[in-house]
């Protein structure tokens, strides 16, 4: 009974919100037209777009507003301290390796997941088993990330030397002759960030992300003109010059999408790093750090200065991306 009841409060909210909402959108149109000619076209769109602006800035403006101003204060937001949070956030050793690492998985993981997920597209045009082949390529795409850390923490178990390995790289690895590696505790150090562990981590963000890289890729490549690619085949062009002359070129609107969602993406990451190794051994990250500062050390001072700077981060990928679809659409 106590299933029924959550099952018809569920429906009961998604009656109530979606009949509202329409309700609210009736009445408000109803109310409008009822205006003079004049102010009705002025006010029509925003009886539509309001309610959503509204909400938009109820959940999202004044809590990032907020959490501007809360960046000034002290630990526990009473105490005025100017950018003394920043100058942390930009001195402070563990946010250094921090923000080294961030540059590690934007490079790395952008530059291998759209790499991979376009020679992929172009190779899967080609073949008969596309279908099948693209869903087993796409198919961590759905695991969460939390999900995916689980199932590579037993990629990576490290067992000492001597005891059977459990790990499948340390199984290989043993079975060469060689000693098992703690891939995500052992340290190669680049500027005080763990390389070894860094790079293992990120190689399973490649693992979910090359998928989705190489669907969106794959629509923008078979709409290349097949005329296109012909012509220069009859010119005399080989492969590799159709893909990096003709194929790259005409695609590279898609790519600098696919390109910008993917450094998003790695921005505000941090499941991944909490999962498998709680941002220790100098694989901490920029987002790990400041759920650290917020809800673990609890200083919401430092979190918020920590949340400002990723928010800095994103916006010039996203003026970017808004330029490039406005300059599109004025060329259509």
């Amino acid at each position: 009974m106590e299933i029924l009841g959550r099952v018809f409060n569920v429906f009961l909210a998604i009656a109530v919100g979606s009949g509202g909402v329409i309700a609210l959108f009736i009445a408000l149109n109803y109310a409008v037209e009822r205006l003079p000619y004049k102010w009705r076209s002025r006010l029509l769109p925003w009886v539509f777009v309001g309610p959503a602006l509204l909400v938009l800035g109820l959940i999202l403006v004044i809590p990032t507003l907020i959490t501007i101003f809360y960046s000034f204060f002290g630990p526990a937001t009473e105490t005025f301290v100017g950018l003394k949070n920043y100058i942390f956030a930009f001195t402070n050793n563990d946010m250094q390796v921090a923000l080294i690492n961030n540059v590690l998985w934007i490079v790395l993981v952008t530059g291998v997941s759209v790499s991979v997920g376009l020679i992929l597209a172009v190779l899967m045009d080609r073949v008969s088993y596309e279908p099948i082949a693209k869903s087993v390529i796409f198919t961590p795409m759905a695991i969460s990330f939390v999900g995916a850390s689980v199932i590579w923490r037993f990629v990576y178990a490290y067992r000492p030397e001597g005891d059977n390995q459990i790990g499948l790289l340390n199984a290989i690895v043993t079975s060469l002759g060689f000693d098992p590696v703690g891939w995500l505790v052992e340290r190669v150090n680049f500027l005080g960030a763990n390389v070894l562990g860094t790079t293992a981590l990120l190689a399973i963000m490649i693992w979910l992300q090359t998928g989705f890289c190489m669907v969106l890729l794959s629509a923008a490549v078979k709409g290349i003109p097949k005329d296109m690619i012909e012509a220069a085949r009859i010119d005399g062009a080989n492969e590799f010059q159709i893909f990096w002359r003709i194929t790259i070129p005409t695609i590279r609107s898609t790519m600098t999408v696919v390109a910008t969602t993917i450094i998003v993406l790695v921005l505000k990451l941090f499941d991944i790093v909490w999962v498998m190794t709680n941002g220790n051994f100098g694989t901490e990250v920029v987002a790990s750090r400041m759920i650290k500062e917020m809800f673990k050390f609890n200083n919401y001072g430092r979190g918020s200065a920590i949340a400002t700077i990723l928010l800095i981060a994103v916006v010039p990928i996203i003026i970017y991306n808004i330029h490039r679809f406005r300059k599109q659409e004025e060329n259509q």
